[in-house]
C-alpha cells in the first residue's frame, strides 16, 4: 500500500495533469475557460473571487516553500525552525482561512442566485468539494499537530519525500510515520492535481501573454464637421427608387 500511495500515485497524478492538459488544449480549446457567470451576478463575485484567488495564491506559495526548499537553506539565511514554524502556523492558517472564506462565498453565491445555480455542473460540484477538502484537511492537520511552542516538522519527512519524486527515486519510507491527517491531505492534494485538466481549474495555466505584444487600439474622437451638412431626420426616409 505504501508503494502505491507514495510511489505510484504521485506519478499517476502528474501524468493525468500533463496528458489531460494537452488533450484539453487540442480538443477543447473553446472550453478552456472559467465559464464565468459574471453576467448573472457581479456584486458578490467581485468580493468572493479576489478573496479566494489571493488566499489560494498564498497557500500555493507556502506549499512550494515548505516542500521544495530544504530546511538547511532556510537555516543558512537565519530562519530557524521555530521561526519557520510560527510563520507556517499563523501565515499558513491565515492563507487557508482566506481561501476557504472565498470558496464559501462563491458557493453561497451559486446556491442563492438562480441563474448561477443553473449554470453549475456536476463537474463544478466535484471540483469545489475536492478543493475545499484539500485546504481544510491541510489546516486541520497543521492545527491538530501544532502549538505555538512546537509542531510536527513535516520538512523532515513529507518534504524530502516530495523532492525525491523529482529524482524518480521516491523515498516512500519517509511517509510511513507521518500523521494520518497529513497523509490524507497529501492523497486529496494529489487527487486535486489529477482533476485540474478536467475542471474549470485549467484556467490557471492561461495567461494573457499576447496582450503584452498586441498592437495599440486606436481611438479617435468623433468630428461632427466631417459628417456632412445633411441634417438628421427622424423616422424612415422615403426611397428614391
Amino acid at each position: 500500500m505504501k508503494t502505491l500511495l507514495w510511489g505510484a500515485l504521485p506519478y499517476i497524478a502528474v501524468v493525468l495533469l500533463v496528458a489531460g492538459t494537452i488533450w484539453r488544449f487540442r480538443y477543447d480549446k473553446f472550453g478552456w475557460t472559467t465559464r464565468s457567470s459574471q453576467v448573472y451576478e457581479s456584486k458578490l463575485l467581485n468580493v468572493a473571487s479576489p478573496v479566494f484567488h489571493y488566499g489560494i495564491l498564498f497557500v500555493v506559495v507556502g506549499h512550494l516553500m515548505g516542500l521544495l526548499v530544504p530546511e538547511r537553506w532556510t537555516d543558512n539565511v537565519g530562519l530557524n525552525e521555530h521561526t519557520y514554524h510560527l510563520l507556517s502556523l499563523f501565515g499558513g492558517t491565515a492563507a487557508g482561512a482566506l481561501a476557504v472564506l472565498g470558496i464559501l462565498l462563491l458557493l453561497y453565491r451559486r446556491r442563492t442566485n438562480a441563474p448561477v445555480f443553473k449554470a453549475t455542473t456536476a463537474n463544478d460540484k466535484v471540483m469545489y468539494l475536492v478543493l475545499l477538502a484539500a485546504i481544510v484537511l491541510g489546516m486541520w492537520a497543521k492545527l491538530a499537530h501544532s502549538s505555538v511552542s512546537e509542531g510536527y516538522d513535516y520538512r523532515q519527512t513529507i518534504a524530502p519525500w516530495v523532492r525525491s519524486l523529482f529524482t524518480l527515486q521516491p523515498d516512500v519510507d519517509r511517509m510511513v510515520g507521518v500523521p494520518v491527517l497529513f497523509q490524507i491531505h497529501a492523497v486529496v492534494g494529489m487527487l486535486l492535481i489529477a482533476l485540474v485538466p478536467f475542471t474549470r481549474l485549467i484556467h490557471m495555466f492561461s495567461a494573457p501573454v499576447q496582450y503584452l505584444f498586441r498592437p495599440y487600439v486606436v481611438y479617435r474622437s468623433r468630428d461632427e464637421s466631417q459628417l456632412g451638412a445633411r441634417p438628421e431626420r427622424r423616422g424612415w426616409e422615403k426611397s428614391k427608387l
